[in-house]
């Protein structure tokens, strides 16, 4: 009997790893973007020249720390465009937010937008039908980055080929006419964007000009061309054909929906988008390197200098003073801690703002960050880790924060500080995941300004934002919660269950921090 059991096993492995045939790249169309000469004659192009020459080889930063302020910064991009959208993301869901901004990138089509739609594949399943219309329009393309054979099971996918398929894209950019972009944490989706109920994640991207937009432009064209995009109708069905996934117009979807009429509404009556709207923003001209994966990565084929690892330490140098780090995926690895740890031994004080157990979207993950706290923090690192809901301190200190007071919030933002002088913002994790696996994308900004506002952010917010974890004297963890008039102690993850911690203890014991 145990014999046949192997045997079924046997050609079960065969049969998928038979099926996993990727289609040949030979009949990929050939594109690139935008020229920065025919970027120059776009709408978009003269509005920023005056502000574009007095510059320099300075580009324009503007933080979007704000969901409201993010999501109506993309629809207005796609609304301006005249001649390219240039998107590349790891997850677009399939809600209200993400329709919306896939009907504004479908209505650019329609003008004469030429869009290209790059998306990792690991979560395309719902999307899929629309994804298959809007492809199909003469100016819009769709590629799939690390495609799955197997449509209807990304498990199958994974068991027959997990080593490519384990390889994502984690890269997030938006690209109009060469002209602007906005490249950061944030995906496309209601929980990235401040819709919905659900849990909401806060985050933080920027909003760019000048000559970092072209070498953003630049590494999407490598990406588009890499060897693991493949076009969509070599993947999926096309003829798969579902009149309810036709896009819409954006006007038709708001009318049908009051209360996306009312999101719409808020978001583009902000102070931010007025200043858009009327060309009155204030940008921080500053000194910006694009550091960025090589596609690579994504076969397993990237090293050296294609890494973003080796790009950051470059850029960025050896901390002198201070080292802040805010990341919701914090695994550091044996290696990791140590160079923390021989970082705070030369007198660097390092500050670091994750997940709390409560409010992680991944478990797992916490498992590779619980078990190095106690090191960390016995080195002189402070750590702060995220409440999963606000106080009304910290509600009253932003009232950003206030359109969010009533859902779960999780930190999503990936960004650190180096001496109050030069900031990194984009989609790398503190992880071996954005290390050794994912392809990764992000700025090293020369700004004290910006700097300074991730240095408040710590010194000002997080104290009634997040616990301070603290290390008694016994060797025990506790957390601290700052409440008004009061300060509120726990011996265990707060607002966890029994259970969860044990999941979290179990997992810590695995040799999987490889895999995080």
């Amino acid at each position: 009997m145990r014999y046949v059991q192997i045997f079924v096993v046997l050609l079960l492995a065969l049969f998928v790893s038979a099926c996993t045939t990727l289609p040949p790249l030979e009949e990929r169309t050939l594109s690139q973007a935008l020229s920065v000469d025919a970027a120059k004659q776009t709408r978009l192009g003269k509005e920023l020249a005056p502000v574009l020459y007095e510059n320099g080889d300075n580009s324009g930063i503007l933080p979007l720390a704000d969901a409201w302020d993010a999501f109506a910064a993309r629809i207005i991009m796609a609304e301006r465009a005249e001649q390219t959208l240039d998107v590349q993301y790891y997850i677009w869901r399939a809600d209200d937010t993400g329709l919306l901004l896939l009907s504004a990138l479908y209505e650019a089509a329609e003008r004469g937008v030429r869009v290209r739609l790059l998306l990792d594949d690991l979560n395309t399943t719902a999307l899929e039908g629309y994804l298959l219309h809007v492809h199909q329009h003469p100016n819009f393309e769709v590629r799939l980055f690390n495609p799955f054979v197997h449509r209807r099971s990304r498990v199958l996918g994974f068991m027959a080929d997990f080593d490519r398929a384990n390889r994502r894209m984690h890269n997030k950019s938006f690209t109009a006419d060469n002209m602007v972009t906005i490249v950061g944490g944030r995906n496309v989706g209601d929980s990235y964007f401040g819709a919905g109920e659900g849990m909401l994640f806060n985050d933080l991207d920027v909003f760019a000009v000048g000559p970092v937009v072209n070498e953003v432009s630049q590494d999407f064209d490598l990406f588009w061309h890499s060897g693991s995009s493949y076009p969509l109708h070599q993947i999926v069905d096309i003829g798969n054909k579902r009149s309810r996934y036709l896009p819409r117009p954006v006007s038709l979807i708001l009318h049908e929906r009051a209360e996306l009429l009312d999101y719409m509404q808020s978001i583009m009556d902000t102070e931010f988008i007025r200043n858009i709207l009327s060309g009155e923003v204030e940008f921080d001209w500053v000194q910006t390197t694009m550091v960025s994966d090589d596609p690579s990565k994504g076969l397993g084929n990237a090293e050296g200098e294609q890494l973003i690892s080796y790009q950051l330490r470059k850029a960025i140098g050896e901390p002198e003073s201070y080292f802040e780090l805010i990341t919701p995926y914090f695994v550091p690895t044996r290696a990791g801690t140590e160079a923390l740890i021989a970082l705070a031994n030369r007198g660097v004080q390092i500050t670091i703002l994750t997940n709390s157990l409560e409010a992680t979207d991944v478990a797992m993950v916490h498992a590779g960050y619980a078990k190095w706290r106690k090191k960390l923090l016995r080195a002189g690192i402070q750590i702060y880790e995220m409440r999963r809901t606000q106080t009304q301190r910290a509600l009253e200190y932003d009232a950003d924060l206030g359109r969010f007071a009533s859902s779960a919030g999780s930190l999503h933002a990936k960004t650190f500080a180096i001496d109050g002088k030069r900031v990194f913002v984009g989609s790398f994790n503190f992880d071996p995941r954005s290390v050794s696996l994912n392809t990764e994308l992000g700025f090293v900004i020369d700004s004290s300004d910006l700097a300074k506002m991730i240095d408040e952010t710590f010194h000002e917010r997080m104290p009634f934002q997040a616990y301070e974890l603290r290390l008694a004297d016994s060797g025990r963890l506790y957390w601290l919660e700052r409440q008004p008039g009061e300060m509120r102690r726990y011996d265990y993850d707060p607002g966890t269950t029994w259970l969860q911690r044990m999941s979290v203890r179990f997992f810590s014991l695995l040799p999987i921090d490889w895999l995080l």
